[in-house]
């Protein structure tokens, strides 16, 4: 099973709150990122394409694919000895009823000028969105945990195993009738530079959380008594 969350943090709680609210904001504006390119339909990213293939063969709605994806994505995290954290499960869960909520305001068969409009600007939207999430620090989605785990039990480059995934993934949605098209294209160019500059940009910074090192004993300390167990500082990672 991939390992359990762990939620102890030695953030102070002003900055705990903000990680929470830039967790949740970053998962809603995903979403919401991700239904701008689908409704500007000049083609959409490789797991969305995938997403709407499956919607295509079992007329299920977007959102319930969304979810279920993730659940077998996580499924894939067993062998890999992936660990969950709590911005993981909340990504799986939360991100496709975002992307149905966005499809929902959002109507279908705009006039082809708004759709030129709603490409870049989904695609700037979902990029702000992972700078927000991932910045929180509550753990990787399960795409990306899948993509580093892979990363770390094959020692493959990251782009590598990146690349792979997306294009089995664009592959199978396109065979199932996924949206492929200039979007797609866009989206593989443009999200890792803008991610690059959104993730930085958005990183909360946290407490360092050090290991105590043991001090230098002289001869005549030897016989000194051990500190006390409630005086060395937690060395449990965050959150």
């Amino acid at each position: 099973m991939p390992r359990s969350i762990r939620f102890a943090s030695p953030d102070p709680t002003p900055v705990l709150v903000r990680r929470f609210v830039q967790l949740f904001v970053g998962l809603l504006f995903y979403g919401i990122g991700i239904a701008l390119i689908v409704r500007g339909e000049l083609g959409v990213a490789p797991w969305d394409v995938l997403t709407q293939g499956i919607a295509k063969q079992t007329n299920l709605g977007f959102g319930l694919i969304t979810v279920i994806l993730s659940g077998i994505v996580l499924l894939l995290w067993i062998p890999l000895r992936q660990r969950l954290g709590f911005g993981t499960v909340m990504n799986a869960l939360l991100v496709g009823p975002a992307a149905d909520l966005g499809l929902w305001l959002i109507p279908p068969g705009l006039d082809l000028w708004v759709r030129v409009l709603l490409l870049p600007a989904g695609i700037v939207v979902l990029a702000i969105a992972t700078g927000l999430y991932i910045g929180a620090h509550f753990g990787p989605g399960p795409r990306d945990g899948l993509m580093t785990g892979l990363h770390r039990v094959t020692g493959w480059k990251i782009w590598i195993v990146r690349t792979g995934i997306e294009l089995v993934v664009l592959a199978v949605g396109w065979a199932l009738g996924g949206n492929v098209g200039i979007g797609t294209v866009a989206f593989a160019l443009l999200v890792g530079p803008l991610c690059g500059i959104t993730i930085p940009m958005f990183a909360i910074k946290r407490p360092a959380v050090t290991t105590p090192t043991e001090p230098n004993v002289e001869p005549a300390d030897a016989a000194a008594p051990a500190p006390s167990v409630a005086s060395v500082p937690s060395a449990e990672p965050a959150a």
